[in-house]
């Protein structure tokens, strides 16, 4: 069993954008915001949501200048 074979993240990962990286990205971040909501605001929440962007970011740009 894959991970695409999961009910919900197959779709996604079927009708995503064809890359791997950005698909997790954008599955990562709903589940990093109910991670938040749930744990609350503390020094930790705030530096995996800021690694989270700086990631997001930094992939997106390696993207752009890549092509």
């Amino acid at each position: 069993m894959t991970v695409s074979d999961l009910p919900v993240v197959g779709q996604l990962l079927e009708s995503g954008a064809e890359d791997r990286v950005f698909d997790g990205l954008l599955l990562i971040g709903p589940v990093l915001i109910v991670g938040i909501a749930i744990l609350g605001r503390s020094v930790i929440t705030t530096g995996i949501a800021t690694t989270y962007v700086l990631f997001f970011v930094a992939y997106i740009l390696y993207l752009g200048v890549r092509s």
